[in-house]
This record gives structure tokens, C-alpha cells and sequence, in this order.
């Protein structure tokens, strides 16, 4: 018999769309202490490593939000569609997003003990940036099929 984990998912994307510096501390209650995390930056195994992560993204930009645009739950695993708002510390006016997914599997308590993140870093972060921006887009055209 499958456990219903709809109840920890809808918790688990409202801490993400509030998630503050503060809330980090809260981790603990989502994530199971050895859970795994990788992102196109970042791999630890365990959830002070976590929150580490989270904390360090405060430090880098400002006004950092999630939006959950699509969830799949299937079991213990889950599917996350979304998008992260911020603001680039140097650059305030202009509000930048970066749209990806993320690939669950919960524990039988319905907290995390994988994450794994999906965005592409090259058009949705390195492309935004002024210098190398430049570089990616023109590396991009060159590699398209389309020209």
C-alpha cells in the first residue's frame, strides 16, 4: 500500500514559496538529516549542508522567491515545475527569473531525502550576466540548428 504524501508535498512547496533566512532553520522538519541535494553548483548529503545552500543564496542575491508552477506526486516521488525570482545585488532594478524543476523522493515520513534541481545555468544564469551574457548568447546562435 502507497502512502498518501499529498499533505508533506503542499507543506513542503509552501515553505518554498515563503522560504525566508530565518525559515532556513526550520529544514529539519522537510528534510530527513542525511538527505541528498544537487543543483548545477552544489552536491552535499546532508541537511546542515542544505541549509547551507539556502543561506549562501540569500548572501548572493536579493529578494530570493520561489513559485511552484506544477507538482506530480507518484508515491514517495515527486516532480516540481518552477520558477525563482530575485534580484541581482548590483543590478536592483532589474528582476531576473530562472525557471527549472525539481525531482523528490520523499522518506516514509514524507520528508526529503532527495533533491535534485534542474535548470539550465547557461541560458538562464550566465546569459543574463553582462560580460559573459555577451559570450553564451553568441556561443548559443552558433551551436543552433536554426541559423
Amino acid at each position: 500500500m502507497e502512502i498518501d504524501h499529498t499533505a508533506a508535498v503542499n507543506r513542503l512547496i509552501r515553505f518554498f514559496e515563503t522560504l525566508t533566512l530565518q525559515s532556513i532553520a526550520n529544514l529539519g522538519e522537510f528534510y530527513v538529516s542525511t538527505a541528498y541535494f544537487k543543483d548545477p553548483f552544489n552536491e552535499v548529503r546532508n541537511v546542515q549542508q542544505i541549509a547551507g545552500i539556502f543561506t549562501h543564496m540569500f548572501t548572493q542575491v536579493d529578494a530570493p522567491r520561489f513559485e511552484v508552477t506544477a507538482t506530480i506526486v507518484q508515491g514517495h516521488q515527486v516532480f516540481l515545475a518552477w520558477n525563482f525570482h530575485f534580484h541581482l545585488k548590483h543590478r536592483q532594478h532589474d528582476a531576473q527569473q530562472i525557471r527549472g524543476a525539481t525531482h523528490l523522493r520523499l522518506a516514509a515520513d514524507g520528508r526529503v531525502a532527495y533533491h535534485r534541481d534542474y535548470w539550465d545555468a547557461a541560458e538562464e544564469l550566465y546569459e543574463k550576466l553582462p560580460v559573459l551574457g555577451t559570450l553564451m548568447r553568441f556561443l548559443r546562435r552558433r551551436a543552433s540548428a536554426a541559423q
